[in-house]
């Protein structure tokens, strides 16, 4: 093990000016521009796998390709499913950004360029740990299968569609994926758990055309006020979700969890000065840390109906929109949510106005058992090479591919990011810490001799 990590740090300014190589192909799956871009990317992907000793092959999609590679060592061995993504988000805004976004720059001890963090930067360190076990033992000590994807920021649109039709090809025992966050600066994590989400779109229709305020004002209801009204009582005072039976199915947080979250380092006041507010706001009796991360949550994101422009204009709308989303957390069923989402708006609509519901995209949470072989393994690999252990934490947002592939390959997922939060992922001036991005491929290279310890069920 010691053998394979001095050669990793011998090598790091020849990983880091391959990383920045693999930057600077503009691999943006939003834009038809780049479609060249993305398949060159692909090609840029299967090289290192190959050099990192996989058998590695490019799977034409109805979109962009899907790579894969494989390194089976002996099959009584744990397999492990390595997933990342290739695409990148668009760079704009362009004149944000100090340097170009695909012409890759180091400053004070940043990488910057597209694509650092999110996700090139961190899925590279395993394909790193995976040829430095080659090249220096010939072989691995678990059996790796790696999936790389194009189409992570637009919705993997043609990912389950694989999953599905090669699952033989990607039978595994864990999957792993780094396309997470540290805890904070310094902090190494583990994500273990991740909310689920379901999204929905509700339309109401009041007289067939805008009408003159003054004149039929009073006389027929108003679709903007229902919609206000309807969608001010999702919400308590008291931050709790006033629809019916909502929090049946929620899983409280264990024991365990409740005194990771308590020793938790967490800043009222950064927490703050970093959303630009004033106040929090959130569901009595739970900490501001807890309410972002492992409770469910029901926001209205976009509310719209009658006249927009400069000015008055008296009139009552014909129509109003609002989008709507709840974040859920374990043992939440989505359709469950949904189906009470819409009754109650339903309940809640006046006479006179014509209700429509649009549902929309939907996962459930994701939890993985804190006592795991697999997560202890894994929390061994990411202490040895961050210096201190990893804190196990929950993230708020929501990862589709782990709900895949518990339920289409039937494995659960070890969350292991390198990056931090403020790496700006999305954003302008992206970039990743050239020492996360060494740690995080010492923590890879540990992380394959810690599986194999994991007897397989």
């Amino acid at each position: 093990m010691n053998d394979v990590l001095d050669f990793l740090r011998q090598q790091q300014s020849i990983s880091l000016e391959q990383l920045c190589s693999f930057l600077r192909i503009p691999s943006v799956s939003a834009d038809s521009a780049y479609a060249p871009q993305m398949g060159i990317c692909a090609e840029w992907v299967q090289n290192s796998m190959t050099e990192a000793g996989l058998k590695a092959t490019i799977y034409p999609t109805k979109g962009h390709p899907i790579v894969y590679g494989e390194r089976i060592e002996n099959p009584a061995l744990p397999t492990v499913l390595v997933y990342g993504h290739y695409d990148v988000q668009p760079p704009d805004p362009l004149n944000l950004w100090t340097t170009p976004a695909f012409e890759p720059q180091v400053r004070d001890g940043k990488l910057f360029a597209r694509g650092a963090t999110d996700d090139k930067g961190q899925l590279f360190t395993h394909l790193k740990s995976i040829e430095a076990w080659t090249k220096i033992h010939g072989s691995l000590p678990v059996n790796v299968k790696v999936l790389i994807e194009g189409e992570e920021e637009v919705g993997g649109v043609n990912l389950d569609h694989f999953l599905e039709t090669h699952k033989q090809l990607l039978k595994a025992d864990v999957a792993v994926v780094s396309d997470t966050s540290q805890y904070a600066d310094g902090i190494p994590a583990i994500t273990c758990g991740l909310r689920g989400i379901v999204a929905a779109e509700v339309r109401l229709k009041g007289p067939s055309k805008d009408l003159h305020s003054g004149i039929y004002g009073g006389s027929i209801a108003n679709p903007v006020n229902a919609l206000a009204k309807m969608c001010g009582k999702l919400v308590g005072d008291d931050g709790r979700i006033q629809i019916p039976g909502f929090y049946d199915d929620v899983l409280e947080l264990t024991s365990i969890e409740q005194e990771q979250y308590a020793v938790l380092p967490f800043s009222e006041s950064a927490f703050l000065k970093e959303v630009g507010s004033s106040a929090t706001f959130g569901e009595a009796g739970r900490s501001t840390l807890v309410r972002r991360t492992a409770r469910p949550t029901c926001d209205i994101n976009g509310i719209a109906g009658g006249y927009q422009g400069e000015g008055p204009k008296t009139i009552i709308p014909s129509r109003a929109v609002a989008k709507i989303t709840c974040r859920l957390v374990p043992k939440m069923n989505p359709t469950k949510v949904l189906d009470a989402l819409e009754k109650f708006l339903k309940a809640n609509c006046p006479p006179g106005i014509e209700f429509e519901f649009k549902r929309s995209h939907g996962c459930e949470a994701f939890v993985f058992d804190p006592t795991s072989d697999w997560l202890t393994a894994a929390r061994k690999a990411v202490e040895t090479a961050f210096g201190q252990p990893p804190v196990l934490i929950r993230e708020g947002g929501s990862i589709p591919v782990v709900l895949s592939f518990k339920q289409i390959l039937g494995i659960d997922t070890l969350l292991l990011g390198w990056g931090r939060n403020s790496d700006n992922l999305h954003s302008p001036d992206e970039h990743i810490h050239v020492t996360d991005f060494h740690r995080g491929t010492l923590a890879s290279a540990c992380l394959w001799s810690e599986l194999a310890k994991v007897k397989k069920t």
